[in-house]
């Protein structure tokens, strides 16, 4: 099972960041990993620099860390020592190399779901780091129900239900590793399930059902089939339809996606399942890179 060691998660101190440092903070404690908070100012291009500038940017970097640290301070509920740093630039490129030289396991990112990735923001920050990160990048916004707990409780997150989509390819496997892991920090729930989306009219729908059914079963050890905690679930039409349908319907706190790659997460991958799930879906997303 994969552990996380180090978790990077870029702050621009919106609500959707924030719900996203809870996920974080909650991970790295459950994990005992390294927490890297980011915030990113944004720079002109060397040819406008000067003194006064430079002066000018080293008050910001100093204003954003008092901040950052401010928010890490007053937002953390566990006993996670975040590291907080303050890079000026382009936010994604700042975001993907920060993470490739610190060697992060896990990204994860507030979105403002439908509004803010949709064809119109292509050029967005969390849609480039989903497509060119090396590493899982979790894209969180504000899910239907809110299952963050009370204040009281010392993790902010009570993450009981997990959603697996699974297309038997090797990064749904990679993705399956994933589930496993968290679920099992988090004692949670998860549901395995498989879209059957083309199924030619003659096909018996039932004996489909049994055999896709099986082939989910196979998918994990004898041992993890026992388990009261882990279902199986087939259903037909298109796959992110289903999966957003069943995400509501199981009201999942998490749902965890494979996806094929860096060179298949490009702009095309609007109208592809993963992202239509992470616009229109009810909770957090987990996207599996191989």
């Amino acid at each position: 099972m994969p552990r996380l060691k180090s978790i990077l998660c870029p702050i621009d101190f919106s609500e959707f960041s924030v719900k996203a440092y809870d996920y974080a903070q909650s991970l790295a404690w459950h994990y005992k990993a390294e927490l890297l908070v980011q915030h990113v100012l944004y720079s002109f291009p060397a040819f406008y620099i000067d003194a006064a500038y430079k002066e000018t940017c080293r008050k910001l970097r100093t204003d954003a860390l008092r901040k950052l640290r401010e928010f890490a301070k007053r937002q953390t509920r566990t006993k996670v020592q975040p590291q907080c740093v303050v890079q000026d630039g382009i936010a994604s490129d700042k975001i993907l190399s920060f993470a490739e030289t610190k060697r992060v396991n896990l990204i994860v990112m507030g979105t403002h779901g439908l509004r803010g990735i949709d064809r119109l923001m292509l050029g967005s920050v969390t849609e480039r780091v989903l497509r060119k990160a090396r590493c899982p990048v979790l894209a969180v916004r504000k899910p239907i129900h809110d299952f963050v707990s009370p204040e009281g409780n010392a993790d902010p997150i009570n993450l009981k239900s997990i959603l697996l989509c699974m297309d038997f390819s090797k990064h749904a496997q990679r993705a399956l590793n994933h589930s496993f892991s968290i679920a099992r920090e988090y004692n949670a729930e998860v549901t395995l399930l498989h879209v059957l989306e083309h199924l030619a009219g003659s096909a018996d729908l039932q004996s489909a059902t049994v055999k896709v059914t099986k082939e989910l079963k196979k998918s994990v050890s004898p041992q993890a089939r026992k388990s009261s905690l882990l279902k199986f679930l087939v259903r037909i039409g298109k796959p992110y339809q289903q999966i957003i349908e069943v995400a509501l319907e199981a009201q999942a706190d998490l749902a965890i996606m494979g996806v094929r790659g860096r060179n298949s997460l490009n702009s095309a991958l609007f109208g592809s399942t993963t992202y239509r799930v992470i616009q229109l879906g009810p909770c957090p997303v987990l996207a599996v890179h191989t």
